[in-house]
């Protein structure tokens, strides 16, 4: 049996093929095919969670599946939505509910919510305020006529260049957003939709105008790419999370902590402070194995945790694809120190092995026990 490391490493190296193989898994082709098949056609939260074959598929995509039973639970979350910062998804610690129901958003786009792409939805219904405010009839010809030919067209954008070669859409994309095409900087724009708004120091974020970071937002290039235009998160990236989930799932049926590994992984960007790590089991048991501490560690007072963590890593680190995988690197090595995958393998032979045909070495080995944080 392979070492945790190599396992990780081998999954890790290439995550699009890991995925790859994990789609063409015969269980999770149908799922996948009946969720995308279906769910345009969910119109309500009662429509979502009598269908148990979607609802499931939804749960699991967002780490949810041990919640699926609990749907009077869901139903209340989704019902209140998550515009306001008092709402019963938003009051939960664990912040999965409220991506769920930022993904499902019935409470805020109703019977569109498995639909709504804020390139045609949102835009259109801008631009609607924004010709009323101008003084125009938002049912007039003219208004009509130009929301029609950006619906018809805009889908077919896939890049900032294209959208911004097409001088009505351009146009009609920046009137949405209170802003004149006529006037504004093309290099400007042109950098605020490149940048987008995920980087608190993107170009759209410094302006003193939220309408940049509106307009950046509704046609975010920066982070779907040339599916900016079509993207919904109810459809093709809930399948993208279920088929990480499901690929962490089966990593986890060999070896634990290589789905622990894949998990930290993926969250690790989105980590800001190390009671994020505490409030999760599966990231503080990632960080205390790396650092040597007992299981016993997770029962001391939670300040003092989180002082213990500060003083040994740098949070920022994780944010880093280099020292991310130097992190992980540490932890698989310390995992099967812990949990040898072999009842031969012992703490002084994982450190001495021969090298494998994975690419670990005796170097490599050696180096890890070196690293510092």
């Amino acid at each position: 049996m392979l070492s945790t490391y190599t396992s990780y490493q081998l999954i890790a190296k290439d995550i699009g093929k890991s995925i790859d193989r994990i789609e063409q898994q015969p269980t999770v082709d149908r799922d996948t095919q009946y969720y995308l098949a279906n769910i345009t056609k969910v119109k309500s939260i009662d429509d979502f969670v009598k269908n148990d074959r979607l609802f499931k598929y939804a749960m699991k995509a967002y780490g949810l599946e041990n919640m699926d039973y609990a749907k009077a639970f869901m139903v209340k979350a989704l019902k209140e939505g998550v515009s306001n910062p008092n709402s019963f998804a938003n009051k939960l610690t664990d912040k999965r509910y409220a991506e769920f129901v930022s993904a499902f958003n019935f409470a805020a786009n109703g019977a569109d919510a498995t639909i709504y792409n804020k390139a045609q939805q949102l835009v259109t219904k801008n631009y609607a305020t924004q010709a009323e405010i101008a003084g125009l009839d938002p049912n007039s010809s003219y208004v009509k006529a130009e929301t029609t030919y950006y619906l018809a067209n805009i889908t077919k954008v896939k890049s900032v260049d294209e959208l911004m070669s097409n001088n009505r859409l351009y146009t009609y994309a920046l009137a949405a957003f209170g802003l004149d095409s006529a006037t504004e900087n093309k290099d400007l724009i042109k950098q605020v939709l490149q940048g987008g708004v995920r980087d608190p120091d993107s170009i759209a974020n410094k302006q003193t105008n939220p309408a940049y970071a509106g307009l950046a937002s509704a046609l975010n290039f920066e982070a779907y790419g040339a599916t900016a235009t079509t993207i919904n998160s109810a459809q093709q990236p809930t399948v993208d999370k279920y088929m990480r989930q499901t690929l962490e799932e089966d990593a986890g049926e060999t070896n634990e902590g290589v789905r622990l590994a894949l998990y930290f992984d993926r969250k690790a960007p989105d980590i800001t402070s190390w009671y994020d790590v505490l409030a999760d089991t599966a990231l503080a048991s990632v960080v205390r194995t790396a650092l040597g501490l007992p299981d016993s560690f997770a029962t001391a007072d939670i300040d003092k945790q989180a002082q213990l963590f500060e003083q040994k890593l740098d949070i920022a680190d994780f944010s880093d694809p280099e020292k991310l995988g130097k992190f992980l690197t540490r932890f698989t090595s310390m995992y099967e120190i812990n949990h040898p995958t072999s009842t031969a393998v012992t703490s002084i032979s994982v450190l001495f092995a021969k090298p494998v045909t994975a690419g670990i070495s005796t170097d490599l080995m050696m180096a890890m026990q070196k690293l510092k944080f």
